[in-house]
């Protein structure tokens, strides 16, 4: 099973970068989208349900604005469109693929960085979800994570972490909240149980030459339950083409999605 997640900063603009023409050669089994920044009725063209898979986009009520979509070769048992907390699902921020074997989530977490209300709105969430998660997934409920968590776990995961430390993204708090949800739920970081490395990181500040010099940081990720710790065959961030600021990380499970 393929699983990619990209945020796309626009699902429009990403399309006119060649990002579906990218993913028909991917061979993916389920892609999760976020940022998708469009409405149902700008999404009608057939670009955007490509041909084979099932597609769910769940918007944001404000145009122009967050969403998340999931696409998927196996027709879902059942979709959450939303979490079921008002303030998150007015944004869309989280949308859950049910299968018979595997829960596939496509998250959208706060960044933050546009004023103190917006980390807060981000603490709020993330003390929701803390608790949400480790009730629904666990050893007994197989599941993968997907998204833009919008938070670099370690020193390995940004170039210049020591003038970060006090940026949203890189907070202590934000940091020790993700330690907890390695520590005291079941799930783990995929990409990192397979690629220990420095500097893979997907996302890039569009100032400077931050893409040119790779001086990233490393927000999204594939966050998987107990069931793919020995699945994983591959995971990589592509970076040969760029459809945002964002790259996708696709990952390669040995399962197979029914």
């Amino acid at each position: 099973m393929r699983v990619i997640t990209a945020n796309v900063n626009g699902i429009r603009a990403a399309a006119r970068k060649g990002f579906f023409t990218w993913l028909a050669a991917q061979n993916a089994d389920v892609i999760c989208i976020q940022e998708t920044k469009a409405q149902a009725d700008q999404l009608t063209d057939s670009l955007f349900h490509p041909q084979g898979y099932h597609c769910y986009y769940h918007s944001a009520e404000k145009k122009g604005y967050s969403g998340v979509a999931l696409y998927s070769r196996v027709m879902p048992k059942n979709v959450e469109m939303g979490i079921g907390w008002p303030d998150i699902d007015a944004e869309g921020r989280y949308l859950a693929a049910h299968f018979e074997q595997v829960t596939i989530v496509s998250l959208y977490l706060h960044s933050g960085t546009s004023g103190e209300h917006r980390q807060q709105a981000k603490y709020a969430f993330m003390d929701r979800l803390l608790p949400y998660f480790a009730q629904h997934y666990h050893q007994d409920r197989a599941a993968i994570l997907c998204g833009d968590w919008n938070i670099a776990h370690r020193p390995i995961d940004l170039k210049n972490w020591k003038n970060n430390q006090n940026h949203s993204g890189f907070l202590p708090e934000e940091r020790a909240w993700l330690d907890r949800l390695f520590t005291e739920t079941d799930l783990i970081d995929g990409f990192r149980l397979i690629c220990p490395e420095p500097e893979h990181y997907t996302w890039w500040s569009n100032r400077g030459q931050a893409w040119a010099k790779n001086v990233g940081w490393r927000i999204d990720y594939q966050i998987i339950t107990p069931h793919f710790k020995e699945k994983i065959q591959q995971a990589m961030i592509y970076k040969a083409a760029r459809f945002s600021d964002h790259a996708p990380l696709m990952m390669d499970y040995d399962f197979i999605l029914e």
